[in-house]
């Protein structure tokens, strides 16, 4: 199994660590010390020799920062994390606390009244995160002291960083060779007047090259950092033992690789101007190159925008790698539907989706599968283990959230099932979730509008009953990447225009602790659309094609016209599935598909 089912973080742990390192922060002279969940490349999965705040707290969400003074420890999570939290870290020594709602300076200002010093690994965080924090505490003598990590210091048996072989990935399916997009983005730092630009993030270097990697789990990126000149050459700095001869012959004479011990030194010897994220780069770099006087300009990554941008080959790729998916969901939905609730529990639930995608030929599952049953549906992170493994009894919801590594895409598909009868509140509930589903689908929109401009569309139907969720409606999906991708996503805090080719999620959802939890979940790729005097209109193609339960639907809900779109979108999933699946699963399919 790609996925395994132990106890993620160890909270038992906390108060002891905690301790050790309140007594190196004295040491150093530091009123306090930032734990973030994050590495040097800022991506969602942090190698075992990275996850610092889950081996000093015990929690194990992909997003979350620590922050300790002498007297108080403060965890920060979203909405998504703020159960999961409390069960995870020893609450008498780690206080939750909610984010965005409350941010680092707040809190750092009520903890330090007095000013203070406030120490911070400068490769774990971007350096406009940290010429924020400086701008917001200046005046009350808040300083931040770039140290060693302090976590490291403590840390007896810490693991050593990944060494993932790295592979090609086929030009074909990428739509364009590496020397290509070097050029494309070397063309770009020359009509700019920049010389070189620095790439962090692992995702942007993987697809410049057209290489993937094993380096985390589920995300197939290669851990490194890059700089490409103007001249579209580029010294790729990462382990050299990753790289098998066939790799090195591809990726030709202008890629240099170089061990990341060398990076420090390469950034000695550059000539600017150097092109730098402030947003995703770390601060630790901005310093090395303003300490030797290197001319710097801020600006996004230069590949971050045409990665997100799917060309043609790509997005039949991810079509293709849909259907294959779509044909395993409907698979496991039909032995679900025969099978549940039995015996089974959650952990059963995954084996069994796992199985199959794995004989459909994933190279890994995109991400730890979400499966929850009854309250822990409620959880919208919610990660089985064997002591939380839940059984699956008549009258709960099942909420599963899934996806595959393919070598042509990534998937992402959310889908909530009724095992037996669920009660009327969790099919009203259902329904309006799937209003604000079907709203994003048949959504027309003006070129220029951002992902904030489209998230209350999905959210209209469950705030007219008042409710709401604490996640976005999507974000961004990678073509056989990363299944978060950034920088285009429905978000409320999303400002980055969506445009052709872009892929995003489509999963509303709604959260009733302790009962229950649903969530619908399709990918769109954004497309050109018709308007009638002729308007620079976007609208959105669905990728995924799996049922939806009509078990949990109040259909007297639905409108004329959202009725119309689940009808038409169920007879092309039976289109377009029903020949890749046998005939017993076929025969589950026309009856799952039915007209409502």
């Amino acid at each position: 199994m790609f996925q395994d089912f132990e106890t993620a973080g160890d909270g038992a742990q906390g108060a002891a660590r905690l301790a050790k390192l309140r007594e190196v922060m004295a040491e150093e002279g530091l009123d306090a010390f930032m734990v973030p969940r994050a590495d040097a490349h800022q991506g969602e999965y942090v190698a075992d020799a990275d996850a610092r705040l889950r081996w000093l707290t015990g929690f194990s969400g992909s997003a979350g920062q620590a922050i300790v003074t002498a007297d108080r420890a403060g965890i920060f999570v979203d909405g998504r994390y703020r159960v999961q939290v409390r069960a995870e870290v020893d609450l008498d020594k780690f206080t939750p606390v909610n984010f965005p709602e409350t941010r680092p300076a707040e809190w750092l200002r009520e903890a330090l009244p007095d000013g203070g010093r406030v120490g911070f690994d400068p490769w774990l965080h971007p350096h406009r995160e940290i010429e924020d924090l400086r701008r917001k505490l200046e005046a009350e003598n808040i300083n931040f002291i770039p140290v060693a990590n302090l976590v490291d210091r403590i840390w007896p048996v810490r693991p050593a960083p990944p060494v993932g072989k790295v592979r090609s990935h086929d030009d074909a399916v990428a739509g364009a060779t590496a020397a290509e997009k070097r050029a494309e983005i070397a063309e770009t730092l020359r009509k700019a007047g920049q010389s070189v630009a620095i790439l962090t993030l692992a995702d942007s270097l993987s697809w410049l090259l057209n290489i993937r990697g094993a380096d985390l789990p589920r995300n197939p990126v290669v851990l490194g950092f890059a700089a490409i000149e103007a001249d579209g050459t580029v010294q790729l700095f990462a382990d050299p033992a990753k790289f098998d001869e066939p790799v090195r012959t591809r990726l030709g004479n202008e890629v240099s690789i170089i061990h990341p011990d060398g990076f420090e030194a390469a950034l000695a010897n550059i000539d600017g101007p150097v092109r730098l994220d402030p947003a995703t780069a770390p601060e630790a770099i901005f310093q090395i190159l303003s300490d030797q006087g290197t001319t710097i300009i801020e600006g996004n990554d230069p590949v971050v925008l045409p990665k997100a941008r799917k060309n043609d080959a790509e997005i039949a790729g991810m079509r293709e790698a849909h259907l294959t998916d779509g044909a395993v969901m409907a698979r496991f939905l039909a032995w679900l539907d025969a099978t549940a609730p039995g015996d089974l529990t959650e952990i059963d639930v995954v084996e069994t989706l796992e199985s199959l995608r794995r004989e459909a030929g994933i190279l890994d599952i995109s991400f730890d599968t979400i499966c929850g049953v009854g309250a822990h549906a409620a959880l919208p992170h919610y990660r089985v283990s064997r002591e939380s493994n839940a059984r699956l009894e008549s009258g709960q919801v099942l909420l599963v959230d899934s996806g595959g590594q393919y070598a042509n895409g990534t998937t992402d598909i959310t889908r909530t099932m009724a095992v037996g009868d669920v009660g009327q509140a969790a099919r009203e509930a259902f329904t309006r979730v799937l209003q604000g589903m079907i709203a994003v689908s048949r959504l027309r929109f003006p070129k220029g509008l951002a992902g904030r401009d489209i998230d209350p569309v999905a959210r209209a139907p469950l705030w007219s009953a008042g409710l709401d969720f604490d996640h976005g409606t999507g974000h961004g999906v990678g073509a056989a990447l990363c299944v978060h991708e950034g920088p285009a996503r429905i978000s409320r805090a999303s400002e980055i225009p969506l445009e052709p080719g872009m892929i995003l999620s489509n999963e509303p959802g709604y959260y009733r602790e302790g009962a229950f939890g649903i969530r619908i979940e399709n990918l769109l790729v954004v497309t050109e659309a018709d308007s009638p005097d002729g308007r620079d209109m976007l609208g959105f193609e669905t990728l995924t094609f799996t049922p939806i339960d009509r078990h949990m639907i109040v259909t007297a809900m639905l409108s004329p016209a959202e009725r119309d779109w689940l009808n038409a979108y169920h007879a092309e999933v039976l289109e377009k599935i029903g020949p890749r699946v046998d005939v017993e699963t076929r025969l589950w399919l026309e009856r799952a598909t039915a007209a409502v």
